[in-house]
C-alpha cells in the first residue's frame, strides 16, 4: 500500500479550483464586455432623446433692422437669441415685434402684407397686428417685444 504524499488534499480538487478560477476570470471579462456593448448602444440613444441644454442668449435686446430698411406695411424675420422673431413696420408707420414661433406647433410665422396679418403657413393660423390669435389652431397669442429707435437702428427688447 502506498501512502498519499498529501493526505487530506485531493489533487483533483486543486485542478478543479484552477478551472473555476479561470472560468470566473473569463466570465468577468465577458460580462464586462457585454455591459460595455449595451452601454455603447444605450448612451447615444439617451443623449439623442434628452439633448443638452441650450443656453439662451444673455442679452435682452438685438438690432433687428436699420431705420428705412423696412417700408410701410412690410415685415422681416430676424434671429433673437436662439429663436426667430418678426419685426413689422405697420401701415401706420410704427414698428411692432413678436416672437416668430407659432403657439400651435412651433412653426415660423410670416407677415402677410396683402392681408395686414401674421400668418402661420403650417396650419393656416392667423394673428392680428397686436399678436392675438384670430383664427386657426393657435391656442395663444404671440409674445410681444418692445421696439425702440436708437439713432439709425431699430432695437427690439425682450421683456425681462
Amino acid at each position: 500500500m502506498t501512502a498519499d504524499a498529501n493526505p487530506g488534499k485531493n489533487p483533483a480538487g486543486t485542478e478543479e479550483e484552477k478551472v473555476n478560477s479561470g472560468r470566473r476570470w473569463v466570465n468577468t471579462i465577458l460580462g464586462t464586455g457585454i455591459v460595455a456593448t449595451i452601454a455603447s448602444f444605450i448612451y447615444p440613444a439617451i443623449r439623442y432623446v434628452i439633448p443638452p441644454p441650450v443656453s439662451e442668449a444673455s442679452n435682452l435686446s438685438v438690432v433687428a433692422a436699420k431705420v428705412g430698411e423696412l417700408k410701410d406695411n412690410d415685415g422681416k424675420v430676424f434671429k433673437f437669441g436662439s429663436t426667430p422673431a418678426i419685426l413689422i413696420h405697420t401701415p401706420g408707420g410704427d414698428y411692432r415685434a413678436f416672437t416668430a414661433v407659432c403657439t400651435h406647433l412651433g412653426c415660423t410665422v410670416q407677415y402677410r402684407a396683402d392681408l395686414h396679418e401674421i400668418w402661420c403657413p403650417c396650419h393656416n393660423g392667423i394673428y392680428d397686428l397686436q399678436g392675438r390669435n384670430v383664427s386657426g389652431p393657435p391656442p395663444r397669442p404671440l409674445a410681444q417685444y418692445q421696439v425702440h429707435i436708437q439713432g439709425e437702428d431699430v432695437v427690439v427688447v425682450r421683456n425681462a
